[in-house]
Parts: C-alpha cells; sequence; structure tokens
C-alpha cells in the first residue's frame, strides 16, 4: 500500500484518488479552499441556485466508468441524468433561429434545411464526416492514452481540410473551415460557436476542434439534476466511502523532492507529509508559478497550454414568473459582429462589440426558491491575460466590468422573453473569480493536434519521477470529461507502472 498525497480537489484530483484508493493505496487530499469540486461550484442566494462552472456533460460514459470501477453503485443511482433535447437553440445575426435535437445526425440535417434553407444541411453533414475522421484518428492517442515521449507525432493537423482556391491550400484554423467549407455564414457561425464555448479563438484554434460538435451531436448532451455541482457532491461522497481523507483549507506550498523523485509536500505551516507518490490536481501554471513544484530548468517542464488566454464571465440571473415549458434549455446567441468578438480574445484586445452568449435555462426546481421563479445563466468567452501572471484586469475595473454584463444580459432577451421585466437581481462573475477559487484566471482549453502541438497540455507524468499531473490542465486537456479522463490515466500509471497503455 502506497502514499498518496493529492494537491487539489478538483474533479480529476478527486477521479484519481477514488480510483487509487480501490487499488489499495492509502490517498489523502490537501486543498487550499474550504471545498471540493475545482471549477465546478455553485452560487446560491435567495432560495436560487447556479452552476458557475460548466451546466452541462458531455460523454458521461467517463464518469460512469469511474462509478463502475471504483464501487457497486452506477452513476445513474448517484445523480439524476437526463438528455436535453434540443440539444441547444441558435439564434444567429439575422435573427434566423434553429434548434438542433440531441445525437440525431438526421435530425440536426432536417433542422438545418428547414431554418437555413435546403443544402444546408447536408454541407453540415458533410463536415461532420471529415470531423468523424479527425476523431477516429486522434480519439485514442488524444484522449485514452498517456501522451508519448516524443509529441512530435500530434503536430499534424488530423483534420481532413478540403483544398480550395487556385492554389489548392487547405484552411488553417477553425474560423477558416467554417468560411470555406459550409457555405453559410450562420453555419460558419455554429461552427465559431463551438470554439468559443471551449475558450478557444476560432481564428486561431485548429481545424482538429471540429471535434468538438462531432462529440456533441454523436454522444449527446446531458443534464444533472440539481446542477453539475451535483455531480461533484457525487464524486467526493465516492471518494470518502472508499476511505479517501480530505484536509480542507490547507495550502500545498512545496513537493519534497529526495534521491530524485517527488517523496511528499510542504503545508503552508512547514509541516512536510511524506508520500510515495504526488498527484498534483491544482492548475499547472499556478504550480508553476507559485514554486509548488521547482522549475529551475524550465526547458525539462512541459508545455502547458500556454496558448489559452481565455476565461470566462458568467452572470447568474434571478428572475420572477416561471420558465415557459417549451424553452430550450441552451440557446447559443450568436454575436452580430464576429471580427469585433474575435478582436476582443486577441492578447490585449478590447472588450468590443456584442458577444457571443451562452443561455442556460434548466427548469430544475431544485434550483429556484418555487415554481414562480426561474433561475437563468449567461456566459461568455473572454480575454483573461496571462497563464503564469498573478494580475488580474476584471478586478480593478468594476464599472467596465457592469456594462460587459449589460451587454450580455441585452444579447441573452433574444432566448429569454421580457428578461429585463422580469429580473429580481444578478451576480456577475469573472476571472477574478475563477483565480480566488482555483489559482488562474484561465479555463483550460482540450487537447487538440495540430499547431505543432501548442494546444497539448500537460503530460501526466511530470519530468521529476513520482510526481503526476491530473485535472483540465493536464493531458487530455480541459472540461469535465477530459477532467476525469485525466484522473484514469494517472491512476493507470501510478497502479500498472510505465507498462501502462492507456484505457481499455
Amino acid at each position: 500500500m502506497a502514499r498518496i498525497a493529492v494537491i487539489g480537489a478538483g474533479m480529476g484530483a478527486m477521479a484519481a484518488a477514488a480510483r487509487l484508493a480501490v487499488a489499495g493505496h492509502r490517498v489523502t487530499v490537501y486543498e487550499r479552499a474550504e471545498t471540493y469540486g475545482g471549477g465546478v461550484r455553485r452560487f446560491e442566494r435567495d432560495g436560487f441556485g447556479f452552476d458557475t462552472g460548466p451546466g452541462l456533460l458531455h460523454l458521461p460514459a467517463v464518469y460512469r466508468d469511474l462509478f463502475v470501477k471504483t464501487g457497486k453503485e452506477p452513476l445513474e443511482r448517484c445523480v439524476g441524468l437526463t438528455q436535453v433535447d434540443p440539444a441547444s437553440r441558435h439564434v444567429f445575426a439575422d435573427g434566423t433561429a434553429v434548434s438542433l435535437p440531441n445525437a440525431s445526425r438526421a435530425g440536426v440535417v432536417d433542422a438545418l434545411d428547414e431554418a437555413l434553407g435546403k443544402g444546408a444541411g447536408e454541407r453540415w453533414a458533410a463536415f461532420l464526416n471529415r470531423a468523424r475522421d479527425a476523431w477516429d484518428r486522434s480519439r485514442r492517442p488524444l484522449l485514452e492514452e498517456p501522451l508519448p515521449a516524443d509529441v512530435s507525432v500530434f503536430s499534424r493537423d488530423p483534420y481532413p481540410a478540403l483544398k480550395t482556391g487556385l492554389l489548392r491550400r487547405t484552411a488553417a484554423t477553425l474560423a477558416a473551415v467554417g468560411r470555406r467549407e459550409l457555405g453559410d455564414e450562420r453555419l460558419a457561425a455554429l461552427l465559431d460557436g463551438y470554439a468559443l464555448a471551449y475558450g478557444l479563438d476560432p481564428a486561431t484554434a485548429p481545424p482538429s476542434a471540429a471535434v468538438l460538435p462531432y462529440m456533441e451531436q454523436t454522444f449527446g448532451t446531458w443534464y444533472v439534476g440539481g446542477g453539475l455541482r451535483a455531480l461533484a457532491d457525487a464524486v467526493y461522497e465516492r471518494c470518502l466511502a472508499r476511505k479517501v481523507e480530505f484536509v480542507f483549507g490547507t495550502e500545498v506550498t512545496g513537493v519534497v523532492e529526495k534521491g530524485g523523485r517527488a517523496a511528499g509536500i510542504e503545508l503552508a505551516g512547514g509541516e512536510v507529509v511524506e508520500a510515495d507518490h504526488v498527484v498534483a490536481g491544482a492548475p499547472v501554471p499556478a504550480l508553476l508559478r507559485d514554486r509548488v513544484v521547482a522549475w529551475e530548468r524550465q526547458e525539462e517542464w512541459p508545455r502547458f497550454a500556454s496558448e489559452v488566454r481565455t476565461g470566462r464571465v458568467t452572470v447568474c440571473l434571478a428572475l420572477r414568473g416561471a420558465r415557459e415549458a417549451d424553452a430550450a434549455h441552451r440557446t447559443v446567441v450568436h454575436s452580430g459582429d464576429l471580427a469585433a468578438e474575435l478582436t476582443t480574445l486577441a492578447p490585449g484586445g478590447p472588450l468590443a462589440g456584442p458577444p457571443t452568449v451562452v443561455v442556460l435555462r434548466p427548469g430544475d426546481p431544485a434550483l429556484v426558491p418555487d415554481g414562480g421563479h426561474e433561475a437563468v445563466t449567461v456566459t461568455a468567452t473572454v480575454p483573461a491575460g496571462e497563464p503564469m501572471a498573478p494580475e488580474d484586469v476584471w478586478s480593478g475595473s468594476p464599472q467596465w466590468v457592469e456594462e460587459f454584463a449589460d451587454r450580455m444580459v441585452e444579447a441573452a432577451e433574444a432566448a429569454v422573453p421580457e428578461l429585463r421585466e422580469r429580473l429580481l437581481w444578478r451576480e456577475v462573475r469573472t476571472p477574478a473569480d475563477t483565480y480566488r477559487e482555483t489559482g488562474t484566471h484561465q479555463v483550460p482549453a482540450p487537447a487538440f493536434a495540430g499547431v505543432e502541438g501548442a494546444l497539448l497540455p500537460a503530460a501526466n507524468p511530470a519530468p521529476l519521477p513520482g510526481l503526476y499531473f491530473a485535472g483540465g490542465w493536464a493531458h487530455p486537456g480541459g472540461g469535465l470529461a477530459h477532467a476525469g479522463m485525466s484522473g484514469a490515466l494517472v491512476a493507470g500509471l501510478i497502479v500498472e507502472g510505465a507498462d501502462f497503455r492507456g484505457s481499455q
């Protein structure tokens, strides 16, 4: 039985902890905050509840596998899971709207043809077929296997972009794929919206990000009863059932090195806790910035999604009046000025133009004081500074933060009838809140091949033997499902050692 110290109680770290405990190891989690879940949080006030991190679950099989492998109770006995249908409603700049059914390729084709004109669905279906090729080429090495020592294999983009123009060149970015291959500005905006939802600038995201709409429209979109925080509760309870120990309100200030490998952790009060392995579930940029792990020889440390510069602003809206019965759970209101929005996302860009917003209307009675009220969240992707910098531009200018929130609410009116007339109060959360809860202002993106490996996160085994990275800043990257996969990979590497070749 090995002693394992886990830094942070995020979803990836807890997933690793539960699996390691089942394997017979003694696992203790040290979390600087007073609660678990990392970025999967809930804001509550006056009987209203809001998910302030992710609001929907994709690839629920990741957490089904976690619960099967760590106990007798399957996931569905621990949380209520329902498919969201329609999966999403989209409102475009010209006022056109379309609702896309959940996990139905044929239904999506029909819906796009009806809303955008005949042929739109066929073009989108042809694009998804190419996205499927990219998924098939990258799924196992980028999601289910540890990163190899030589990551040059991921330098080439797996998306088979069409060759167009006189020079027969392929598109170099996701935005270019949309413009060249979809033949409709609204379809291109639909594709851009998937990148923005994951904190990616479509003008710089690689074509391989085409797997995002493919995953959603193939495997479906799910809601957890009580909100995504209920999933964090369930994972935490599973850890406790497997005898994982948690120490909250305790900051880890260093990883102890002995004999050329990780041998424990140092706490803020100076106490040293010995361990045979250390799992770092906190964001890798924060671990390096705060020198929790040594990095005198920077070239030895892996990339940690250093291209990510975006975070999220979330506006929680408490509304009087019941949600209409046929309201869409998720509506994406696309920006009327995409050029201005992409300028905003560029490093140092101003907050110009109306943002693309994602409006979530769960209709969950657990999130409202009674049936005569509604809880709505509105989210936008925004610039959030350098990953290694502790400074935060969002905390110093409350006036323009509120002005930006005003623009978000104005956009959300396309999804919520009479929104401003129904508004009781609102709470604005910015990258400053993300920093306070997780140690970084950014929200990590999933791992993608292409762009010379610039969007590959940290490998799970650190350069220091005995130290492992889990969570959204580690392979295979950001997103709730990806974080769960990272926990499975770390557990496999510790239990099976260097011979571990990935999840089965």
